[in-house]
């Protein structure tokens, strides 16, 4: 179908990524313009980014509109990209021009093809030594290969631009000039794959034929733990690019790119396009520009690559469907998960959800036949799936200050003398949660949050996990002033390695934590090494979970089994239940035979006895039966409305004023509840006031939630922010 072309002097209305209430009328310039185009208008004195929208929609003389001063030398976006971000804020409640901003988050799209210098680690050394210099070479040294543009270099490194230059003379780094936008490597879908399984095989099949038929449909992907779904969806993303069209694979944490991209490559012959935080702002234009002329066919990212320009999208996987990382919980609100099958729909394209543990969200959609579900229930190859076992903390005398039962600890040391692996899991980062004087009970807290400092003691500092202030371990108690009295409560990852290494000092022991590592590169080196044999023990938080593959790993001793029951959040139980399961996957995934074990003080709780009895479906549908009683999500809507302001009064006063305007909600059949101070009433020197509505699922709660805000009149200094269905209520 050929866009709509407006004529020279033709009035046209172009969205642009400023924070405006709309679209801007302008003229369309000589030689004309077509529907969808990136263009660079005048606003103000300034030249600014845009995009041709539609018809103009104001009644000004046209003499009077600025002409549009140029045309981005990109291919226009797509009427389907165009109505998946005008349905993305229409659902989320959020201004179109922070959609678009999320789809032009490039530097430069516009900028014609050419050469460029770049800059990289080179082979001689500094005629002299500064601090300024060593902190480039420790940068290029640490991401070695990687090119990078010269203001990029500087402001990674925090340093100025002359500091990168003075390096050029001795060759301590090199420049060198590369094209600009250079074509990705050629996939090849006919490469044979892996072997598969004859469930494997069948569920590739189908998943192929479903892309051979066309059009949108989602399909539920639920495998154990090392039953080879990667495998199964890669079949269908080699049916998408032999078809012509382009993929992409969501993945929910950075440091698993890095093993996935190795499969890619033994699949497809060549590494795919990478987007998300970790590559430089070269690459990132570079994907940006190769997926908007359809020459980047399979791009692997994070959850901002859903917004890239794709012309012909014809398959996206969302890999652990399930990880609530892929909820965005500041700036613009939105699910990827959800915003993939939007997307999709838009596109006609097909979407995969991957996880060994799905989201009840998932799960429900199929139960109602919305999607269709694919099952594989045996591990690839003769692995089998481990054992689970709970421990009974009750009858175990573990010391005081020590959480390591003589149960589990035995099951370590024999695994020492077999020369495997274990895993000690406890999803608490730093080295204890809570730091109090023992002369007169006060917690550190953060001077921004109304939140607990963390001790890190591998850092030697206190963190909150709120707003990221830091402040050095003190000698002294902030409130009485006593020397010496202070004192770690709980155990984190931290101090759990201090007792390891007390326990099996002749071990090998390793943390991964994420807050341990200066670079998504330093992450993905660590995780290598222990899936090489680098370590014996590995002292781990949730990050061990997210699909990682250590062949030498066969048994999981989680600490806290409970630490995740505690609490009102609704999705408690599910979290819990998954976090379990997918850690416990880690054990066994190779030849030898795997086993977990789950410390728990609750060991008859219906959660635990589900994970150790493996009753997935028999726990979805208990699960689903008591949301469905409460009117909760997935079979109710919810949305979570948060005010702050520095003034807790002000965040007060406009949550009331907006509870006292609560019959447009009533009349969808909204409750409204709240206001009241967040969980987290304090971040950084804000106070914040929250509200929730809970309303029918089939409830036009957005429509009800814009006119509903729009009868208050929002303070410049107050923030309010809609999350529709949240995933987090702090």
């Amino acid at each position: 179908m050929t866009p709509r072309r407006f004529a020279p002097g033709e009035p046209l209305a172009v969205l642009t990524t400023q924070p405006l209430d709309g679209a801007l009328d302008y003229r369309a310039p000589e030689g004309g313009v077509v529907l969808g185009a990136f263009v660079e208008v005048p606003l103000g004195p300034r030249k600014v980014m845009g995009v041709v929208w539609g018809e103009a929609e104001g009644d000004w003389p046209v003499e009077k509109l600025r002409p549009v001063l140029g045309v981005l030398d990109v291919p226009p976006m797509t009427p389907g990209m165009r109505a998946f971000l005008e349905r993305a804020a229409a659902y989320t409640l959020t201004p179109l021009v922070s959609m678009l901003r999320l789809a032009m988050r490039v530097p430069g799209p516009g900028e014609k093809p050419g050469k460029r210098r770049l800059y990289t680690l080179g082979d001689g050394e500094p005629d002299r030594v500064t601090d300024a210099r060593t902190k480039v070479l420790a940068l290029l040294e640490e991401r070695r290969g990687d090119l990078f543009a010269l203001s990029e270099l500087a402001d990674l490194a925090g340093v100025s631009t002359g500091v990168v230059k003075g390096l050029l003379p001795s060759g301590a780094v090199a420049e060198v000039e590369a094209p600009r936008d250079a074509p990705y490597p050629v996939l090849d879908p006919a490469r044979p794959g892996k072997p598969l399984a004859p469930d494997q095989q069948a569920a590739a099949d189908l998943l192929r034929d479903h892309l051979r038929t066309g059009g949108y449909g989602t399909t539920l992907l639920k495998g154990v733990t090392g039953s080879g779904k990667t495998e199964v969806y890669l079949e269908a993303v080699a049916e998408c690019l032999s078809e012509g069209r382009q993929a992409l694979v969501l993945l929910p944490e950075i440091a698993l790119t890095s093993e996935f991209l190795k499969r890619v490559e033994a699949r497809f012959g060549a590494t795919p396009a990478e987007w998300h935080s970790g590559v430089t702002q070269a690459e990132r234009r570079r994907c940006w520009r190769m997926v908007a002329e359809g020459q980047a066919k399979l791009v692997v990212g994070a959850r901002s690559s859903l917004f890239l320009p794709y012309p012909r999208l014809g398959l996206i996987v969302v890999d652990e469907e399930h990880d609530t990382s892929y909820k965005q919980e500041d700036g613009v609100l939105y699910s990827a998960r959800d915003m993939a099958v939007l997307r999709a729909a838009e596109e006609g394209a097909r979407v995969v959800l991957a996880s060994a543990t799905p989201s009840l969200e998932s799960w429900a959609n199929v139960e109602a036949g919305k999607y269709d579900r694919l099952d594989l229930t045996s591990r690839f190859g003769e692995r089998a799936m481990p054992v689970l076992r709970a421990i009974d903390m009750r009858a175990e005398t573990v010391p005081a200050g020590r959480w390591i039962s003589p149960t589990l600890r035995g099951a370590i040391a024999r695994r020492l003398e077999a020369g495997e692996q274990s895993l000690v899991f406890l999803n608490r980062r730093g080295y204890a949660p809570v730091t109090l004087c023992r002369a007169c009970g006060q917690q550190v807290a953060c001077h921004q949050c109304d939140a607990r400092m963390v001790e890190h003691r591998f850092l030697k500092r206190l963190m909150c996990h709120q707003c990221g202030e830091t402040r050095p371990m003190p000698e002294t108690c902030p409130s009485c002033g006593i020397e010496g009295k202070m004192a770690p409560v709980g155990p984190g990852v931290e101090r759990m390695a201090e007792e390891v290494a007390e326990l099996f000092p002749d071990a090998r022991a390793a943390v991964l934590s994420s807050d341990l590592f200066g670079s998504a590169r330093a992450l993905k080196a660590a995780v290598e090494e222990i899936a090489a044999g680098g370590a014996d023990i590995v002292i781990g938080t949730q990050l061990v979970a997210k699909g990682h593959n250590f062949p030498l790993l066969t048994l999981v001793g989680v600490i806290d089994a409970d630490l995740g029951l505690q609490g009102g959040d609704l999705r408690a139980a599910e979290r819990t239940f998954q976090l379990m399961r997918q850690v416990s996957g880690r054990a066994g995934r190779a030849d030898r035979p795997g086993e977990a074990l789950l410390q728990t003080y609750q060991p008859e709780h219906p959660v635990i006895r589900a994970i150790l009895s493996g009753d997935e479906e028999g726990f979805w549908a208990a699960e689903a039966a008591e949301r469905r009683a409460a009117g909760v999500p997935p079979y109710g809507r919810m949305a979570g409305i948060v005010i702050s302001d520095p003034e807790a009064s002000v965040a007060f006063d406009l949550g009331n004023a907006l509870a006292r305007r609560a019959q447009v909600l009533e009349e969808v059949g909204a409750e409204v509840w709240g206001p009241a101070p967040a969980p987290i009433a304090r971040i950084r020197g804000r106070h914040r006031v929250r509200l929730l509505v809970k309303a029918p699922r089939q409830a036009p709660i957005q429509g009800a939630l814009a006119r509903w805000i729009g009868q208050v009149d929002v303070p410049r200094s107050t923030r309010l922010s809609v999350d529709i269905d949240p995933q987090s209520f702090l």
